[in-house]
């Protein structure tokens, strides 16, 4: 049967290009920064987001963990949106690990805190707060939909946060998209962040790892974090040499990815029990909901799933679908097929 794989962007397998630089990957030990293959993926990461230096880490879940660790201290306080994916999706790593508490705020449909949320967010230098020891942002926004922060945006928290001496963490594990939808350099939209973290396995479609990049100061005592989680890696550039290949040959076309994700946005608008906007539809990301004359969420993956087409519940009345490299548009057409013959079978049976 066929499969269309909407689940998520990590779902990408490694091109024939990424395995051969795989197999061909010149290696070191890491810990001791002798792995040629892991520097050269730093030094090329450091350079197109504009920072100092970067470090290669197993995942954006200890990417995120390494930065928060390292900008904060215990008993700290980290502003970010309520639907952070470094809330809601990371396991509280700061809270278990480092003794550092979490001040969520609303996220508005495009992903952004108001700014006059986050002003009031920063606490008071009161005996009885917490100190806030970080702002973290999130661009693209995973669970708002693949929304994109505005440059414009960025700078007012950039702005913001100076003001109070508060640094500022980008969590952006998929900071190329945004950029891609921004028709900047990624370097622009990092320029507003103190550190940032980027996946390299999700829309880039390499197997494994993520960066972390900032000043060369705060990238050395991130190092240090990293080896405390268990990340220090031995001869990693069998892994580094697919992140290479990510940033050097997959970032333009994520531009087909979002043309994927319209089209399939497009298809699903046009089809009885869906309710999407098209125009909402920024990057890769589709967040699609149920409407009250059509089947549950659950109901919907799972028939689809019989189908072929596999994507996940998100709430009770809403799925997401995320598309990729492994995704191509007749891929789209086939699943908005799929959509169509479901849902006008179920129609026919009422």
């Amino acid at each position: 049967m066929r499969i269309v794989e909407l689940r998520s962007d990590t779902k990408t397998k490694p091109t024939l290009a990424m395995r051969e630089a795989m197999f061909a990957a010149e290696v070191g030990d890491d810990v001791s920064g002798e792995d040629p293959t892991v520097n050269r993926l730093e030094e090329l990461a450091a350079e197109m987001l504009g920072k100092e230096a970067a470090l290669f880490v197993v995942s954006g879940t200890m990417g995120n963990l390494s930065c928060v660790l390292t900008h904060c201290r215990r008993g700290h306080e980290v502003i970010l949106g309520e639907w952070a994916h470094i809330y809601w999706a990371e396991v509280a790593g700061a809270a278990a690990l480092g003794g550092i508490s979490y001040r969520p705020l609303p996220n508005q449909p495009d992903g952004t805190i108001e700014i006059a949320g986050i002003a009031e967010g920063i606490r008071p230098p009161d005996l009885h707060y917490a100190q806030t020891g970080l702002i973290c942002l999130e661009n693209s926004h995973n669970r708002m939909g693949g929304t994109v922060l505005s440059l414009d945006y960025m700078a007012e928290v950039r702005e913001l946060a100076d003001r109070h001496g508060i640094p500022v963490h980008l969590d952006g594990a998929r900071l190329f998209n945004a950029a891609v939808y921004l028709d900047v350099a990624v370097a622009e939209v990092a320029a507003y962040a103190d550190s940032v973290q980027i996946c390299l396995s999700k829309g880039l479609g390499a197997p494994v790892g993520s960066v972390v990049a900032g000043t060369a100061e705060f990238v050395a005592r991130a190092r240090k974090v990293r080896k405390m989680l268990g990340g220090g890696m031995r001869q990693a550039g069998i892994i580094a040499a697919a992140g290479i290949v990510a940033l050097e040959q997959h970032v333009d076309r994520l531009r087909v990815d979002h043309a994927n994700a319209r089209l399939l946005a497009e298809g699903m608008a046009t089809i009885s029990g869906l309710d999407i906007d098209p125009d909402a539809v920024q990057t890769n990301i589709v967040n699609v909901r149920m409407t009250h004359d059509g089947p549950t969420a659950v109901q919907f993956e799972t028939e689809m799933a019989e189908r072929g087409v596999l994507f996940n519940t998100i709430s009770d009345t809403e799925v997401r679908m995320v598309t990729h490299l492994d995704v191509t548009r007749s891929d789209i057409l086939w699943a908005l097929e799929q959509m169509t013959g479901l849902q006008t079978g179920r129609k026919m049976q009422v």
